[in-house]
């Protein structure tokens, strides 16, 4: 941590503790934001109610760690999407170069760092009103209508199945109802920023039929300015719509009907230089010397001058949309329970690959087209039974066809290619400009997978104090997937040129297929010490499928493809975990404590071959990955004018065996090699993160109002970590702290206006790296939005 931030994150925290907060306080848990009735907006300590184990029980109650962030937190801290949430649960990280490449994990696991791989399964399971949404590019649509969400830590394959082997994110949206209600909210602030949400819901049919539609537009001018084309970039510029129907004809008969659509058309994203790293290549082949050879200097060298000056098209462009239904019947004994949905997700990017005003790579792109569908049956026992549980059945099929394009320029040759010199007889760059310059790679391929499971789980509730609950999945899961690339263009050369441009991209045309099936499950045994406090162990056993390569693998000496890199072994997960709940002085503190340790085999990293050319990821495999660390939570209100909460996590997160790993950047010299990576931090692992918050409210009256003012402060840190599955050393995100504030009136009539300050100390501190194709040394990354203002506008019926 720097002194600098270590000052903001300590003037964060003064300020809470001026508002009364106590020394050391944990964050945003279960209870921490029950919301009163019959005043919108105040945070209670009374429990709160989760699904986390697919059946309604007190979040307290469960023998699993989770963070619940619901409707109130969100709408006072105005976090409208997951990269924001990550803000509040520090055992979530978040990196997002654009929608297709978001990776997401919780304790480190769920994703590895690098170009998105269509025949990779995310570990992190993203779950909306109980549907299982297969595209990562979910987390980064904006929220609309949510009552809670559930972020659940550890292996969920027993109830959630699909891959959760890292945890899942339960999203739950409010439902329609049979009393008329309406909300509406309107933000603007600086660099354009404008979002406006908007949701009514009434009865269609009284007491039969009810009804919601939900509303939310996001648009943000960018925070990038290109010098080259002239304009703002890394903008936003998004609109989401949900609706929904609630069909109760009997007590017992339960049916909702969901339809969603959103649309993201950003002019993103624009990445910028940040350093240039050594390598192991001779001087003359590294960054500095090949722009100077050709007149080149980037538009700046400070990422937080945010200047970019790519000079090929961008864009980020998605559409998602789906329809699903809940059907819910009550037998008495027993609830059954129905979900059907269908899901599509369509990509249309544009990338200048090489960031840079040079003709590198003019476009590295790769737009596609997924649809799936799935089935799930659960029977489950109603009431409180000496034995509750749930039993079941899902079936999921999923489609994902890419058509991508990759173009080179008339500085491809040059920046791309070695020749000998011929006096010295050493590599200088490539000497025939036209050889690249149009040459064009075009990459096709197609992943189906289909999923069968059946799954049980039960709590026994061998005293009224003392519970035991074991589950058990099994999944059979296929996979069939071909890839086709085929080349074209560029100009004439020797034989020796043609050679190394076969060097950058050559054609290739592979398919391969999975079939495997696997036995997952957890076990957890809990005691009530006191009906306030919970002690619990548990082991879980978490499981994702192989994968197949879908972008394409390195090429054998002699340019035939490494075979065995098209497909990757299944990745196993086993998470042994203890954990104490509790809640304090007459509940006014909620504090929780989770202890774990997880070992991963076959644990699949997504890598970018280090040859010339360098766009690809492409899958491999690493031995062991071993994980370790200890998290805590708690909310407090100690006084009826006082919310505050806290948290931190800390993790151990380290490559135990990763033999066959890829290089970093200072390791890579002329050729292609693999290095040991054994005892490296595992990427995208802060080893310290955590989060601290409240807000301070009094009733006031005045100008013939009668409501509540209010200050609230909210800090996050993260401390140093790896942006890169190779760990160099010059792909390292320094630790940064954010700090966010907020002051406003809510009415009792329902009205609510209040100004608001993110990145209040404006924090330099950068969201990714990525080290530039090439692997000339510039490591190019995003940096985070600067400090920015704007006021909400909110009224409720």
């Amino acid at each position: 941590m720097t002194s600098e931030t270590a000052r903001r994150l300590l003037s964060a925290t003064a300020v809470l503790a001026c508002l009364g907060a106590p020394a050391v306080a944990f964050a945003a848990p279960d209870e921490a934001v029950e919301p009163q009735v019959q005043t919108p907006g105040v945070a209670s300590v009374g429990d709160i109610v989760v699904t986390a184990r697919r059946r309604d029980e007190r979040a307290q109650d469960v023998p699993i760690a989770l963070t619940v962030v619901n409707e109130e937190l969100l709408d006072r801290t105005g976090a409208y999407n997951i990269g924001q949430i990550t803000q509040l649960a520090p055992s979530v990280q978040l990196l997002s170069p654009n929608a297709r490449n978001t990776a997401i994990t919780i304790r480190g696991l769920g994703a590895s760092y690098g170009l998105a791989n269509d025949g990779l399964e995310q570990g992190v399971g993203i779950y909306i009103d109980q549907v299982y949404y297969s595209r990562p590019a979910t987390a980064t649509l904006d929220f609309v209508d949510i009552e809670r969400i559930e972020i659940l830590r550890g292996p969920q394959g027993t109830l959630f199945g699909k891959n959760t082997t890292a945890g899942a994110l339960n999203i739950i949206t409010r439902a329609p109802s049979f009393t008329p209600e309406a909300q509406g909210e309107v933000s603007i602030g600086d660099y354009g920023f404008l979002q406006a949400k908007a949701s009514v819901s009434g009865p269609l049919i009284s007491d039969k039929l009810a009804a919601r539609l939900s509303f939310v537009s996001t648009r943000r001018d960018g925070l990038v300015d290109n010098v080259t084309v002239g304009r703002k970039q890394n903008a936003q510029d998004s609109i989401s719509l949900r609706g929904q129907l609630l069909f109760q004809p009997t007590d017992k008969l339960t049916v909702r009907l969901f339809g969603d659509y959103s649309d993201q058309t950003p002019d993103c994203c624009t990445q910028l230089y940040v350093r240039v790293g050594d390598t192991a290549k001779p001087v003359n082949l590294r960054f500095p010397a090949l722009a100077a050879g050709l007149g080149y200097a980037p538009g700046s060298t400070n990422p937080y001058d945010r200047i970019a000056d790519v000079d090929g098209a961008i864009a980020a462009d998605q559409i998602q949309r789906g329809f699903s239904a809940i059907v819910d019947y009550d037998f008495g004994w027993a609830t059954l329970t129905s979900v059907s949905a269908w899901r599509a997700w369509d990509w249309r990017p544009a990338n200048d690959r090489d960031y840079t005003a040079l003709d590198i790579t003019r476009q590295s792109a790769n737009p596609s087209d997924q649809d799936q569908w799935s089935q799930e049956f659960r029977l489950s026992s109603n009431g409180a039974n000496r034995i509750d549980w749930t039993v079941g059945a899902y079936a999921f099929h999923q489609a994902v066809e890419t058509h991508g394009v990759t173009q080179y320029g008339r500085n491809a040759s040059y920046w791309l290619t070695t020749v000998r010199d011929p006096v010295t007889n050493a590599l200088v760059p490539g000497t025939n400009p036209g050889l690249l310059e149009g040459y064009t790679v075009f990459n096709d391929s197609r992943i189906e997978t289909d999923s069968l499971a059946v799954f049980g789980q039960l709590t026994w509730n061998i005293t009224d104090r003392l519970h035991l609950t074991p589950g058990l999945r099994y999944t059979h899961e296929e996979k069939d997937g071909a890839y086709v690339s085929t080349v074209n263009g560029g100009g004439p050369g020797s034989a020796a040129d043609l050679t190394r441009r076969l060097g950058v991209a050559r054609p290739q045309a592979y398919a391969a297929d999975i079939s495997d099936g696997d036995l997952s499950g957890q076990v957890a045994l809990s005691y009530d010490i006191s009906d306030t406090v919970l002690v619990y162990g548990s082991l879980a056993r978490g499981y994702k499928s192989g994968g197949i390569n879908m972008a394409g693998i390195p090429n054998l000496p002699d340019g035939t493809p490494a075979l065995t890199n098209a497909v990757v072994e299944p990745e196993v997960v086993t998470t042994y975990e203890l954990g104490l709940k509790t809640q304090l002085f007459d509940k006014r503190v909620t504090a929780n404590l989770a202890a774990y340790r997880t070992d991963v085999e076959d644990y699949q990293a997504n890598v970018v071959d280090t040859g010339p050319g360098a766009l690809r990821g492409y899958l491999a495999n690493a031995d062991k990955v071993e994980i370790q660390g200890i998290e805590l939570d708690a909310f407090t209100r100690p006084t009826p004018w006082l919310d505050a909460y806290a948290n931190i996590a800390w993790t151990d997160a380290k490559y135990a065996s990763f033999t066959n790993g890829p290089c970093p950047l200072e390791s890579i010299g002329a050729s292609t090699l693999a290095c040991d990576l054994s005892g490296k931090d595992l990427p995208g692992v802060s080893p310290w993160a955590g989060s601290i918050g409240g807000e301070l409210h009094r009733d006031v009256q005045g100008l013939g109002q009668a409501g509540e003012a209010y200050f609230g402060a909210d800090a996050s840190y993260r401390s140093t970590y790896n942006a890169d599955a190779a760990v160099s050393r010059h792909t390292e995100v320094e630790g940064y702290s954010i700090v966010n504030l907020r002051a406003g009136f809510r009415s009792d009539n329902g009205w609510e206006a209040f100004v608001f300050v993110k990145n209040a100390f404006d924090e330099d501190y950068l969201q990714l790296l990525t080290v530039q194709a090439g692997n000339s040394g510039l490591v190019l990354g995003t940096p985070g939005d600067p400090r920015t203002v704007g006021i909400t506008l909110r009224a409720r019926y």
